[in-house]
């Protein structure tokens, strides 16, 4: 038994994905049970894939949707048994949310089985296995992320027959749909989209009215932390595509972009603190992240530029030395590890260049150092001229 990444729509275009996917575990079940029955100890191969690799050329199948190799799993070793329960324990949930056509996040299918689960972690893995196994995307098992995403501004969609008109109501919130995949209709009257790392720099742009002068749309991800705070809390912009993450990017934040990005055929531009973790923030929108690089097709926004904070910025626009962090040993080996990444190399060498000199020069700063100034600086000077004068890479 062996997955390999096809393309579903090669199975049968006139099945609904739900039909094809129970299909499949089916057959994945039955041929499990036949060498079990038979006395035969089943090998479970996997396809594994990845969004880089550390290799010192460039010859490699990184960049492709092909894999980089194959895992074996077998009843015969320990840890691979338990791994393999884990699995079949998920796949019969799967099985349930397909057949009833529900939905469930992946902290729900735990808690079904924490006795068997142990650890979230064992069912992330089991999770991704699975899509791998079955040739799909995660969306496809019915098994959702929470989302944290919110839209605003001058876009209108729809989203299983649920209306978004951000349009006629420009300061009310709305949640950046779960379900992207039932997402029509969309309708954008924007210059370009901007991502953004942090939850204040987007509430700093916001009070700044930073999006009634740049036409564009916004859309934010707030701190699931803080779930209980009022959308109206939360300042809306008008004309102006806006994306914001607190850490790293939820899916449906992702998958969103990538349909924004591919609806509107907008520039996209990415803002994050010049340390090693605003720059790995920044690779996950642009190429992906390792764990979820058997779907990195359906997640990455090749077509995002990096607009700053670049290290060189520190001294195009005067950041007081009291602002620069020097950077921690977890920092410099956090950049030591991601300069050896396949993709920068081959395909943004000038952001390896910057990375570069983070290293070199020892220390590190946050957007908000940039508003030394003043508080309106980055709306009013910093992002338009970046953006006007195409110093973005």
């Amino acid at each position: 038994m062996e997955g390999k990444r096809m393309r579903l729509g090669f199975q049968s275009e006139s099945q609904p994905q739900s039909v094809i996917l129970l299909t499949k575990i089916k057959d994945f079940t039955r041929a499990l049970l036949s060498d079990l029955t038979n006395g035969r100890s089943p090998l479970i191969l996997i396809d594994r894939f990845r969004s880089y690799c550390t290799l010192p050329d460039s010859n490699c199948f990184c960049a492709s949707n092909l894999p980089c190799g194959r895992e074996i799993l077998t009843l015969r070793r320990k840890t691979h048994a338990h791994r393999l329960v884990v699995m079949l324990r998920v796949l019969l949930i799967v099985q349930k949310l397909l057949q009833e056509n529900k939905h469930s996040s992946k902290r729900d299918i735990y808690y079904t089985y924490p006795s068997v689960f142990l650890d979230q972690s064992m069912v992330d893995q089991a999770i991704n296995d699975v899509c791998i196994l079955m040739q799909c995307s995660r969306h496809n098992l019915n098994v959702v992320s929470a989302g944290n995403g919110l839209i605003m501004g001058w876009i209108r969609f729809s989203e299983g027959g649920r209306i978004y008109d951000c349009i006629s109501s420009p300061n009310t919130a709305h949640p950046v749909p779960v379900h992207v995949e039932e997402v029509e209709d969309i309708i954008g009257v924007a210059l370009y989209i901007l991502v953004v790392e942090k939850e204040s720099v987007f509430q700093r742009l916001a009070n700044d009215q930073f999006c009634n002068a740049n036409h564009c749309i916004v859309i934010t991800v707030r701190n699931p932390l803080k779930t209980l705070v009022s959308f109206a809390t939360i300042f809306l912009c008008l004309n102006f595509i806006y994306i914001q993450g607190r850490g790293y990017p939820d899916i449906p934040t992702r998958r969103f972009l990538r349909l924004l990005v591919e609806n509107l055929r907008l520039p996209v531009y990415c803002l994050v603190d010049c340390d090693p973790f605003g720059f790995d923030i920044l690779t996950t929108y642009r190429f992906g992240s390792m764990q979820m690089a058997y779907d990195t097709k359906h997640l990455r926004v090749p077509e995002i530029r990096w607009l700053g904070a670049f290290p060189s910025d520190s001294e195009r626009y005067s950041v007081p030395k009291q602002c620069l962090l020097p950077l921690t040993a977890e920092d410099k080996r956090k950049i030591e590890a991601m300069l050896l990444r396949c993709y920068l190399q081959r395909e943004v060498p000038q952001w390896r260049l910057e990375l570069k000199l983070i290293l070199q020069r020892g220390v590190k700063f946050e957007i908000e150092a940039l508003s030394v100034h003043a508080l309106s600086f980055l709306s009013e000077s910093y992002i338009p001229s970046k953006i006007d004068g195409k110093l973005a890479m």
